[in-house]
């Protein structure tokens, strides 16, 4: 292993940059090139790869986004795109690749390992919505930023007597409106893995504002349905001014936290090591707060549990 390249894919996640460092301080300790491939898979079909120094990464731990960029490649997936990273891999020398993303990135690190090319995947999306493992790198600062949203917006909202939706991202995954909801306060919270009952959310705001509660807090995952259409729903049929507040791409910006910043160091470095040792097409995760790897295609076939356990336990405490 003389040559290894990195690339970040797919939608940027906090910790991305942590765990760039982490792999490129680590090839570079262990004697190894370490070549950054610009703009994702797009990058990797074009030839944008340049090679990194330990001053590439200087100062990138506490940064949000990907110093590398990234992009959703439609070229990489067709046959002719797919040779020409090929041809990019072997005119560069690169003799394994770690790849960043979520799922449809792992897809392709799938297909790199299939060609032939050691490959590693590392865990990095925000929704959390990738079944082998615990947690994704990212997860937890897009829901501390959900969290500090609720505070705010709960401030405004009891000023003025209010209801307010909270519209939180995650695809299908109800986890980020679940772990936010729960740890916010929030008196519903609306994911696509529960069925969705109106008429449960109406009767709780009544309830709240019969016994002198000025706000009511909704968390409801991007995956559900319309905002505005259920702010409308509580409106006519409760007589509360409702409001929505959609978060939006602020969730994956801002300062990993601590625990995002290990797990992408962590799994930078065994990403390198799982090369060295001569792995390939493995996926990185974390169970039981422990670092593990497991077959790639295995890792795209768990599919993600919802924690219903959790869904339960925040409806006992916003009674």
């Amino acid at each position: 292993m003389k040559t290894i390249g990195i690339l970040t894919s797919g939608g940027d996640a906090p910790g991305m940059n942590a765990a760039i460092r982490a792999v490129v301080r680590t090839a570079i300790y262990n004697n190894i090139k370490i070549v950054g491939i610009k703009q994702g898979y797009d990058g990797l079909v074009n030839g944008e790869i340049e090679e990194m120094q330990l001053s590439s990464v200087a100062d990138i731990i506490h940064r949000g986004g990907t110093v590398l960029r990234s992009s959703r490649s439609d070229e990489f997936i067709t046959d002719a795109g797919f040779q020409k990273a090929l041809n990019v891999i072997d005119v560069f020398g690169i003799d394994g690749v770690i790849v960043l993303g979520g799922d449809g990135t792992f897809k392709g690190a799938k297909a790199l390992s299939n060609a032939g090319i050691p490959t590693i995947g590392i865990p990095c999306t925000i929704d959390n919505d990738m079944g082998y493992t615990d947690y994704t790198i990212g997860f937890f600062t897009a829901v501390e930023t959900a969290v500090e949203a609720i505070g705010k917006i709960r401030d405004t909202s009891t000023s003025h007597g209010r209801a307010n939706i909270i519209e939180v991202m995650g695809r299908h995954c109800g986890d980020i409106a679940l772990y936010a909801g729960l740890s916010g306060g929030a008196e519903s919270i609306i994911v696509p893995e529960i069925e969705f009952e109106i008429k449960e959310t109406i009767k709780k705001a009544i309830q709240g504002r019969n016994r002198g509660k000025l706000h009511h807090i909704i968390v409801l995952a991007e995956g559900v349905g319309n905002a505005y259409d259920v702010a409308k729903e509580i409106k006519e049929n409760a007589g509360i001014d409702t409001r929505v507040t959609i978060l939006g791409h602020v969730q994956r910006g801002g300062t990993p936290t601590t625990f995002d910043r290990i797990t992408a160091s962590e799994m930078g470095s065994t990403a390198v090591e799982l090369l060295m040792g001569g792995q390939s097409g493995r996926a990185l995760g974390i169970k039981c707060n422990k670092i593990i790897d497991l077959d790639l295609v295995e890792a795209l076939k768990i599919k993600n549990v919802f924690n219903k356990k959790m869904y339960e336990t925040a409806k006992i405490l916003s009674i």
